[in-house]
């Protein structure tokens, strides 16, 4: 019965770090006038009460990780560092001269890439930059994502002086075959190391990222992997399913056949072995991949019915605004969405333009807004209701009507005016927003766009 639940839903599918997602954006019309009226509506509904969110995308890694998909360019050369945050930087002030007071900046995230690539005095000359035009909300949280094979204590305590105190640091998996495989050598030593600096120094919140499907993955590596995770006792993991993404152009995800890479129910059986595991070592699964121990502040959150969604992924605290700065980031006005260049040069030439680096966005419809909040109440609390008038939508008996068969697989419960997501159903949550994603059911991708959902 469950091969046969896993063969019928085993579909490629988006993440949901927004919706629209990105393939399905309407770009006719959206201009860079259009995002600023959009961001500035945000900013002043919300900067009082909220705050803001920034994401900086620092894109520079030393080598190439054949998992990847992400934005990166891989060099040696760390004089490009300079260049980098001098860029962001003017981007940032571009942003802050339409501004009529300061942002109060809530949440914080350097993502990459590898944002350790960058010399620890870089990073603050980083961040001090971003507060000369901007203050600390009073509860803010700022993070990092750390590769444990070039994170040194300097880079742990420059940003812990700043106000960083959540770090993650991207371990994927322990075995050496697959970290060959993978192009990811990096010794067990090297992150209980970092793991153990950033506890010294004071982070109250540490999270590793596990990934399952990676090339030669077997059951008994697993097991290794998260074993020898929670003798390391993070607050939080994130599990994901790798996300094999071959024909999107510029990722690495070519050193090695398909066939090394676990199919089907042996990629479901590292899942299943994972999350016990998990499970059993006091981890709660508190979203979509994501697990963290009850004193964390994510799971909280989670507990608390205040777990937001958006593209740095999940976040105890939600903002309206999220402004991402750096080469093919993405902002986020509730209203609309805007992404910059995805191309270095491309990027660099708009900023010494002085222009905002924005090369495509979207404008959130009415319905848009609607099926929005939808899939973000799935995605962060397996649950969404149309209770409330403002959520119904004219297609949403066809969409109810269209999840009974998950109903009777096992996968989520009918209530009154709500549905809500099994345990059995977690794992399928994406199918569940799938059938919330109107976009999509109007029109269906012509070409490969999403990964696989298990």
């Amino acid at each position: 019965m469950e091969n046969n639940i896993l063969q019928k839903y085993n579909v490629p599918g988006p993440r949901y770090t927004s919706y629209p997602t990105v393939p399905y954006w309407d770009n006719g019309g959206f201009t860079g006038d259009v995002w600023k009226q959009s961001f500035l509506q945000a900013f002043d509904e919300s900067n009082a009460t909220e705050g803001i969110s920034l994401y900086i995308h620092l894109p520079f890694c030393e080598s190439m990780c054949t998992f990847c998909g992400c934005n990166k360019r891989v060099t040696r050369r760390h004089e490009v560092e300079t260049t980098y945050i001098t860029a962001v930087l003017n981007e940032w002030n571009m942003y802050c001269d339409l501004l009529p007071e300061k942002p109060r900046v809530k949440e914080l995230h350097l993502g990459g890439g590898t944002p350790t690539f960058f010399s620890p005095e870089n990073l603050e000359i980083l961040i001090n930059g971003i507060f000369d035009r901007a203050i600390k909300a009073p509860d803010y949280e700022f993070s990092f994502e750390g590769h444990p094979n070039n994170t040194t204590k300097e880079h742990l305590q420059t940003l812990y002086d700043l106000g960083f105190r959540r770090v993650s640091f991207g371990v994927q998996d322990y075995d050496i075959i697959v970290q060959k495989a993978i192009h990811r050598v990096q010794p067990f030593q090297n992150v209980a190391r970092v793991t153990f600096w950033a506890k010294e120094i004071g982070y109250t919140s540490i999270s590793h990222d596990l990934v399952f499907g990676l090339p030669f993955q077997t059951v008994e590596t697993m097991v290794d992997t998260i074993e020898k995770t929670k003798a390391l006792n993070p607050d939080r993991i994130s599990f994901y399913s790798y996300a094999h993404v071959p024909w999107i152009k510029g990722n690495g995800q070519r050193g090695y056949d398909e066939k090394n890479l676990p199919k089907d129910e042996e990629k479901r059986m590292l899942y299943e072995i994972g999350k016990q595991l998990l499970d059993q070592n006091d981890y709660y699964e508190i979203g979509m991949d994501h697990f963290a121990l009850k004193s964390d502040a994510m799971y909280t959150a989670y507990k608390e019915g205040k777990l937001h969604r958006n593209f740095m992924g999940y976040s105890a605290s939600k903002t309206q605004l999220m402004i991402g700065l750096g080469v093919s980031s993405i902002s986020d006005s509730w209203y609309a969405f805007a992404q910059n260049e995805k191309v270095l040069e491309d990027y660099y030439k708009r900023i010494e333009l002085n222009e905002l680096p924005v090369f495509r966005g979207h404008s959130l419809t009415d319905e848009d807004l609607i099926i929005r909040r939808h899939i973000l109440n799935l995605m962060c609390s397996f649950t969404t209701s149309w209770e409330d008038s403002s959520l119904y939508f004219p297609e949403l008996p066809e969409t109810l009507l269209s999840l009974k068969e998950m109903e009777s697989d096992g996968l989520l419960e009918f209530g009154k005016n709500n549905i809500t997501v099994t345990e059995a159903g977690k794992a399928y949550v994406r199918n569940i927003c799938m059938a919330f994603d109107l976009r999509l059911k109007r029109k269906a991708p012509e070409t490969k766009l999403f990964s696989m959902v298990v």
